[in-house]
């Protein structure tokens, strides 16, 4: 079996008393798109700045592409690309200085530039806009232009930091179209992001929640696991409406999305029985059985975490 392409054992990084990960474990294997799935806050950020060598752990053993990136962060760098969070290019070049600016920073050959830099234009939708400024991008075409210059040196291991975030919901498909065709490419993709449907994605994912791993492997799996039955309240105000359900014994957990409420119970309960329930503490209701998704995985993982944490009282943040 080939090594992996990542590799977390026991990865710990603190910054003062706050814990952004804690003994995290985490594996990715060459080629698809690997997703690490988690709110604001869980150490997504942290996890991808440790991967290119921009931090050290203060403790635990990571690898990339066999190399420590704190240690060896010269050697590791061409065979990456990486994608912050934030738009990192320049709002005063073009389109195409911005992607020659990243070929000679990488040592593209001066030959292969040209034919690198519009095959990429082609590819992110871009070419009709190689001359217009980068600031005068809209989003969605920000962050192709970002995703074409971490691309120029053919880089084995593509790391995006929450590449979608703020992007509009049409540019955010068009992105995901993308990453599919460079992962079918042969890049290994490992995108975060907070957007539970993009979990679906990915072939593999990692969900994260105050620095840990709460459950890793296939979307599909993840979501045939879960040990609880979903339903969804239709209410007035799904934000009043939810702490009262999930007050409820026989509810496990309980929250407002958009005009609903989802709910899980425990699949020995009677959805008579939850209905009648549900109807009663909240006027009006309407109550139907639902589908489970990843927001529900998440929900129940971090349902069951949040409980185990405060019996032990570790105090994270």
């Amino acid at each position: 079996m080939e090594n992996p392409v990542i590799e977390a054992r026991g990865v710990v990084k603190r910054f003062g008393s706050v814990t952004a990960l804690a003994e995290l474990d985490l594996e990715v294997r060459a080629g698809g798109i690997f997703g690490l799935i988690g709110p604001d806050g869980a150490g997504k950020t942290t996890f991808m700045r440790l991967l290119c060598g921009l931090m050290a752990a203060d403790s635990g053993r990571l690898r990339v592409l066999g190399l420590d990136p704190a240690a060896q962060p010269q050697a590791l760098r061409p065979q990456m690309g990486y994608m912050p969070q934030r738009f990192s290019l320049y709002p005063d070049l073009t389109v195409e200085e911005n992607i020659v600016f990243y070929a000679r920073l990488f040592g593209v050959p001066g030959p292969e530039r040209k034919t690198k830099m519009e095959r990429l234009l082609a590819f992110a939708r871009l070419s009709e806009f190689s001359s217009r400024r980068a600031g005068a991008l809209s989003g969605g075409m920000k962050q192709k232009l970002a995703l074409a210059c971490s691309l120029i040196h053919d880089p084995l291991l593509l790391v995006l930091d929450e590449p979608t975030r703020g992007v509009d919901p049409v540019s955010r498909v068009e992105f995901w179209r993308i990453l599919r065709e460079v992962a079918s490419s042969g890049t290994t993709v490992l995108v975060s992001t907070a957007y539970m449907d993009e979990a679906a994605r990915c072939e593999r994912v990692c969900l994260l929640a105050r620095g840990r791993s709460l459950a890793a492997g296939r979307p599909e799996e993840l979501i045939e696991a879960t040990p609880y039955r979903v339903l969804e309240a239709h209410v007035g105000n799904p934000v009043e409406a939810a702490p009262l359900i999930e007050a409820l014994p026989l509810v496990r957990w309980a929250f407002a999305l958009g005009d609903r409420v989802r709910i899980a119970v425990g699949k020995d309960v009677a959805v008579e029985e939850a209905q009648a329930a549900i109807e009663a503490a909240v006027a009006g209701s309407r109550v139907s059985v639902s589908e489970p998704d990843m927001e529900d995985v998440f929900a129940s993982l971090s349902s069951e975490a949040g409980e185990a944490g405060d019996g032990e009282g570790d105090g994270r943040a």
